[in-house]
Formats: C-alpha cells, structure tokens, sequence
C-alpha cells in the first residue's frame, strides 16, 4: 500500500499495489499530484527501493520516482535510515487507515478492500474535523487557503472532490 499525506492540509491519499515497484511508486506519486488543487515543493519518503537508488549507487540512472519529482520541479528528500517516525504523519496514517479497514472488517477480495479504503479516505478528507485545523476537515482547510491566497493553487479545489 501507499499513502500520501499533506504535512499542512492532512489531505490524505492511498492505493493498495499488489507490488511496491518502482512503476507502482511513481504512478502512485503521478495520481496524487493530478489530484491535488496546488504546487508540492517537498515529497518525504522512506528509504524503500521503490523511492530510489541505493547511496552506494551514485553511478546508477536516475530513478523513475525521482524523474516524477523533477518532471514537476519537487524536491525529494528520504528519511533517516532505520527512523521510521520521521515521517511520522504517514505512520500514523497507516495506522488510522489499517484500525478503520482490516481490524474492523473482513474483505472477500482485494477489489473489496480498496474500495472501503478510497471511502474512507473520502470520509476523512471531506467529513473528519481535526484539531490541528482548529476544527476543519481537510478539504475545508484547502478551501479555506484558496479563498485566502489563490496565487497558490493551479486550480480551485471547491469543485474537487
């Protein structure tokens, strides 16, 4: 699975994969970024060979992932080996997210499960009110940044869903 969290917004994204590939990754990176109504400056990822070259590999061709990223002029920064709460919002994510499906339910197939995971995303970036965001949802927060600095935004995020 991958999970994609706005630091700012906690607009949350996330795809079940039969396989962490490196295609899987970027194409997941690629869908986010369609989605999402602003610039991001900065994706935060573990260190997973999904996102990129060993340290060891300075010869080796860019990484597809990479590519995503300077293709749309982000700047990709990893984790601290063996740190996983340094991207801390994305565990907790994953947490939410795995207490909200698979603890809870049982699913027949796959196909099952990742339709109850894209609801309840819907679910938490439309309906759920954070206190991070003095009580807004997330989508709200967005919407609410847009009316205060369009310049930001690419597109206008009320007509997103």
């Amino acid at each position: 699975m991958f999970v994609a969290i706005d630091r700012t917004s906690k607009v949350a994204f996330a795809e079940l994969q039969p396989q962490a590939t490196k295609l899987a990754a970027a194409e997941f990176l690629r869908r986010v970024l369609a989605k999402l109504p602003y610039r991001v400056h900065t994706v935060l990822t573990d260190n997973g060979i999904q996102f990129g070259n060993m340290r060891h590999q300075p010869w080796a061709l860019p990484h597809l992932f990479d590519r995503v990223c300077t293709e749309h002029g982000i700047e990709h920064r990893f984790t601290k080996p063996g740190h996983p709460w340094t991207n801390g919002q994305v565990e907790r994510m994953n947490r939410t997210i795995k207490e909200a499906t698979v603890q809870r339910y049982h699913y027949q197939t796959t196909h099952e499960l990742n339709e109850h995971l894209q609801t309840f995303l819907l679910a938490y970036n439309h309906a759920k009110r954070l206190k991070t965001l003095r009580g807004l949802t997330p989508h709200e927060f967005v919407c609410a940044q847009w009316q205060k600095n369009p310049v930001n935004f690419n597109q206008d995020p009320t007509h997103l869903t």
